[in-house]
């Protein structure tokens, strides 16, 4: 009898999801459009946000089904995506501790404990005069038992009483940014207070240590009032209602402790609120009332209010300075000039000293004036500077640490050297370096390199990319990349130290980021050439970007992988449009994609604030057309797109679940090539999965999904 060799058949392909279409046409200035996935929108959908569980049946299955598919199709990564995984933990201490913060006779700090997903909230007893402990730890809060009750668990924010009785926290259990605050009373280590409910997580207390104020967030998930109520808990006293539904606010504390402040505004336009925080129970006093398209924050500062401003065409922000008893524009004098090309980005103060941070040619620098200087004029000449030798890196500026004591706290990092952090004597000039960012795993930065190019954008300006790859990389053309990319409300992708990045560079990618316009990297011009009439220069730019580094020899058509997510999932979904043959894969976090329908509907939380970012195309019908023209899901293409991975939280209020769902669905439909994948995570929201290590689970598909797009398309 012969023996035969059984080959196993091989295994079919996953059928991908088909959505059913219900048609409706939508009717706006004159205009129509058909959506035939609004269906995916939960008419509860407020609801959903805060219960979960109460999704639609329909809904729920498609997306459990586009889950699977998702799953089926990118099974073969499961060991890739479990190597990935493990390589990242490998690179974060088990156990780590942050930087211990002073506050009176305690030191207060996080502290990971072996292998834990959340911190303890910790405290010691502080030497007098110095920054060292003097006793054993105290712990205030245990992050794992709460978040053990539940499958989501994050922390907006926590903070002490100024007499160290009381520790505030606010927890948010569902990934919706529906906050609750409690209260704990240190001497018992029992809740206190009734929970505040629906806040957004931003609250501040009074240095009294008496009132807690908080934001209310509403129905649509907006904040929309203030309120105070005694710390042990008590009625609730409307302090600000804000009637503008486009505006944010927050709420903070002056460094001296002196003014509670009190912030409304856009991305144009704000004004700040004033509360004497030794009448806590006071009514606000605004300082100076907004004029449309003008920004300005208060920094008290002794006698005196700093105020860092656009007033009077200053689009990188200058500094003046006001009485502290009158702050009102009439009073407000030229401080620090305003200078083309010094971006300000904030201010620090102290008794003797202030520090303002500023970015110039994409780098940032910290600078410190004494107090004696602060009137004789050209202060930046007076100040001393905090810089680095390096073509790209990160200075964050964390503040002076006490009001009374003349230390400066701020993180140095680049794309190569691990994050360090300094504290920085005012008086003397000596810095002392309190931490290094351990990799436990191993790094050695001399393995790396790192390079801040430019190119050439369509209109001719030109647009910053950093790179990180392995030193000696060959620049034949050949070499894989992940290139980054966001370019919205004028944030900045910093050139920093990624423990994440590397397991891609160290397989041999090019890591990039091209900092498009609509960021602020080369100062707040470069964020309003990015944004409302112009917006599509942040995605000429990327194009311009990936030809740049293609046309360099970094890498080549159909070598690169984009990546960006939230409104850089718009600027991944508009690039997958305008140029799809350039890219392998396009990779899509949490992706703003469906903005003609999101920035028509006025019930979403962040519609009516985000239309001076892009338009209000419910009353205007040039924001209408441009917007119809670049929004995503509204123009897919007949021809050949890259794989495409799409993925969501269904908690999400910032970007929802069903744009990334009804994407896909459409790109099925209409576009060729792909394969086009969802996931939706069911159990969190804008942020992915809390905990320090299960993050990494969302990161390690990402970065698995692109290496599988790049063997794909170059098999």
């Amino acid at each position: 009898m012969t023996a035969h060799t059984h080959t196993p058949a091989p295994t079919a392909t996953p059928k991908a999801p088909i959505a059913r279409r219900n048609p409706i046409v939508l009717e706006q200035l004159g205009r129509t459009r058909t959506d035939s996935y609004a269906w995916m929108k939960d008419e509860n959908w407020q609801k959903v946000l805060r219960d979960p569980s109460i999704l639609r049946d329909d809904i729920r299955t498609h997306l459990e089904h586009e889950n699977a598919y998702t799953k089926a199709m990118l099974a073969e990564t499961v060991p890739l995506q479990e190597a990935l995984f493990k390589e990242m933990v490998g690179r974060i201490p088990p156990a780590e501790e942050s930087v211990p913060l002073p506050s009176g006779p305690w030191l207060y700090s996080l502290r990971f404990e072996k292998d834990a997903q959340y911190p303890l909230h910790i405290r010691r007893p502080r030497k007098a005069g110095t920054n060292e402990a003097d006793g054993p730890e105290e712990i205030l809060l245990d992050v794992n038992k709460l978040a053990a009750q539940h499958s989501f668990y994050s922390l907006a924010q926590a903070a002490h009483t100024e007499d160290h009785r009381y520790y505030v926290y606010a927890e948010d259990v569902q990934g919706s940014e529906v906050y609750r605050i409690q209260v704990k009373d240190l001497s018992t280590g029992t809740l206190c207070a009734p929970a505040v409910e629906s806040c957004t997580g931003s609250f501040t207390l009074s240095p009294d240590s008496q009132y807690l104020f908080w934001i209310y967030r509403d129905d649509n998930g907006r904040p929309s009032r203030i309120y105070r109520r005694p710390l042990r808990g008590g009625d609730d006293t409307l302090v600000f209602d804000e009637t503008d539904p486009g505006f944010f606010l927050s709420i903070g504390v002056s460094a001296s402790r002196a003014w509670i402040i009190i912030e409304r505004g856009d991305h144009d336009t704000n004004e700040t609120l004033l509360i004497p925080a030794a009448e806590p129970t006071a009514p606000p006093k605004l300082a100076a009332p907004l004029v449309r398209g003008e920004r300005y924050s208060l920094t008290h500062w002794n006698d005196r209010f700093i105020i860092l401003t656009n007033a009077g065409g200053a689009v990188d922000f200058k500094l003046m300075t006001a009485p502290e008893a009158t702050p009102d524009r009439s009073h407000w004098r030229n401080f620090l000039p305003y200078e083309e090309g010094h971006f300000l980005l904030g201010v620090s103060t102290g008794r003797e000293h202030l520090a303002w941070i500023e970015r110039r040619n994409g780098n940032t620098e910290i600078f410190i004036l004494d107090h004696k200087d602060a009137d004789k004029g050209a202060i930046r000449t007076h100040a001393r500077r905090i810089s680095m030798d390096e073509p790209a890196y990160t200075l964050s500026l964390l503040g002076v640490l006490e009001y009374d004591v003349p230390i400066l706290r701020y993180i140095y990092q680049s794309p190569t050297t691990p994050a360090h952090w300094y504290d920085y004597d005012m008086q003397t000039g000596q810095k002392t370096l309190r931490k290094v960012r351990e990799v436990p795993s191993g790094h050695d930065p001399a393995a790396y390199e790192t390079r801040r190019l430019f190119a050439k954008a369509q209109d001719g300006a030109l647009v910053p990319i950093t790179l990180l790859m392995k030193k000696g990389t060959e620049l034949n053309g050949k070499n894989p990349m992940l290139l980054y990319g966001y370019g919205s409300y004028g944030i900045s992708m910093e050139a920093s130290f990624s423990t994440t990045a590397l397991s891609l560079v160290d397989r041999g990618v090019i890591y990039a980021i091209a900092h498009v316009r609509g960021g602020s990297e080369k100062g707040w011009g470069w964020f309003l050439d990015g944004r409302a009439t112009k917006k599509t220069n942040s995605f000429t730019d990327f194009i311009s970007s990936a030809h740049y580094l293609i046309d360099e020899g970094y890498t080549a058509p159909r070598r690169i992988v984009a990546h960006g997510g939230s409104a850089g999932g718009l600027l991944m979904g508009a690039i997958a449009n305008m140029a799809p043959e350039l890219f392998a894969g396009i990779a899509a976090q949490v992706p703003f994609v469906d903005m003609l329908n999101t920035m028509s509907d006025i019930s979403l939380p962040l519609t009516p604030p985000e239309w001076p970012e892009w338009g209000n195309p419910l009353t205007d019908p040039e924001a209408y057309d441009l917007i119809a023209s670049y929004s995503p899901y509204d123009n897919i293409r007949p021809v050949p797109y890259p794989a495409i991975l799409a993925m969501g939280g269904l908690s999400d209020p910032r970007v929802t679940y069903w744009e990334p769902a009804k994407w896909i669905a459409r790109l099925r439909e209409e576009a060729k090539g792909g394969p086009f994948l969802c996931h939706i995570n069911m159990e969190a929201g804008h942020g992915g999965s809390s905990g320090r290590f299960a993050r990494l689970k969302e990161v390690a598909l990402v970065q698995a999904f692109a290496l599988w797009s790049l063997q794909r398309a170059n098999a």
